[in-house]
């Protein structure tokens, strides 16, 4: 009994350990530079830099993202080839991130 209890205490433990990595700033960074690289990748030579993301120096699980509206979906296309790498509160983040984009573009279609 007190084996199976150790090893639920110690599967809880390093289930909160990987919750709290997936949104380290750095892990979140890794991400959006893997993504954006990708959608540069896919985005024609024209839209190249108007796909863009900056961490804030103080505030470092803020990001700016500067994507122009005709690259956002090489962005979404390069997230979605991801997201299932992703620590599982890496995704959410990110699908947050899509959720966001989305809204922003019906917003321009209306």
């Amino acid at each position: 009994m007190k084996e199976i209890t150790e090893q639920m205490l110690r599967k809880m433990s390093n289930d909160v350990t990987n919750l709290k990595e997936g949104l380290n700033p750095e892990n979140i960074a890794f991400w959006y530079n893997k993504v954006i690289d990708e959608a540069k990748d896919m985005a024609p030579p024209w839209l190249v830099d108007k796909i863009k993301v900056k961490q804030d120096p103080i505030l470092q699980m803020k990001f700016n993202l500067d994507i122009s509206k005709r690259a956002v979906r090489y962005l979404m296309i390069a997230i979605e080839n991801h997201i299932d790498e992703m620590p599982y509160s890496t995704r959410l983040y990110f699908l947050k991130v899509q959720e966001i984009l989305t809204d922003e573009m019906n917003k321009a279609l209306v």
